[in-house]
């Protein structure tokens, strides 16, 4: 006689869809709490990049990065952090003008009345930032090459992150061998705070943008592929025969 009150075997093709679900939903959870908070990242096996103040050499180039600790200028670390915002600095030659700190939203437009309330155009901007708010340096990156004005970095100073856009905007741009040129994935749009797999579209539409306003500038868009595979808390720092392959440098006096 069968007992109809004895327990049911359990179903394992059940237990395993359960198994699947409740990972996904941790993973899920795990990747939107890590896009909001800066520098948390999911668990991996794969060793940690080293420090920014690491040597770089052709192979190693990744290294870990937060914008408040990048060196400011020169190397290792600074003695003083960089502005949080662009800060203009007419130098004593004249011809030249510093621009200084991370790109904060709304700097393009702010920067841009800045240069218009010069009394003559420099010919060149020297920058040393971190890096920032990708849509603003593209907007201010546009209107530097409309007025012809030359970009450079001086010995020791960083342009990481956002900061190559405007780099790449200079109708002549210098690079000295120790000067730091970084790159890595960016948020777009609106949806700073949805993690990748949400904000897909942003993403797309943003990395085309770049990828067009790089080839405008007279640079390979496929520096990209680096940025692209480099999370936000890391950088790849480019070595000087990338920066003339991709045509930040030009062998010539004409870009």
């Amino acid at each position: 006689m069968t007992d109809s009150a004895a327990p049911k075997p359990h179903n394992p093709i059940r237990r395993i869809l359960t198994a699947i679900l409740l990972f996904q939903l941790g993973l899920g959870g795990l990747l939107f709490w890590g896009d909001l908070q800066s520098g948390l990242r999911l668990p991996s096996f794969a060793p940690r990049a080293p420090e920014l103040t690491q040597q770089i050499r052709p192979g190693d180039q990744t290294r870990r990065y937060r914008p408040d600790r990048a060196p400011a200028p020169g190397q290792p670390l600074p003695r003083t952090p960089l502005p949080e915002r662009l800060v203009m600095t007419r130098l004593e030659a004249g011809a030249s003008v510093l621009l200084e700190g991370s790109i904060a939203a709304g700097d393009a437009a702010r920067m841009i009345k800045e240069f218009a309330a010069l009394s003559a155009k420099p010919q060149e901007v020297l920058l040393n930032s971190p890096g920032g708010s990708v849509p603003d340096a593209l907007e201010l990156g546009r209107y530097l090459r409309a007025e012809g004005i030359n970009t450079a970095l001086r010995s020791g100073d960083i342009c990481y992150s956002a900061c190559p856009y405007l780099l790449a905007a200079g109708a002549r741009r210098q690079i000295p061998d120790d000067g730091s040129v970084g790159v890595h994935q960016h948020y777009f749009g609106e949806n700073a705070l949805l993690p990748a797999f949400v904000a897909v579209e942003d993403i797309q539409r943003g990395q085309a943008e770049v990828m067009g306003y790089l080839n405008d500038m007279g640079v390979d868009p496929l520096v990209m592929r680096h940025a692209m595979a480099t999370p936000p808390d890391e950088i790849y720092i480019l070595l000087p025969e990338e920066l003339r392959a991709y045509r930040f440098i030009a062998e010539s006096p004409d870009i």
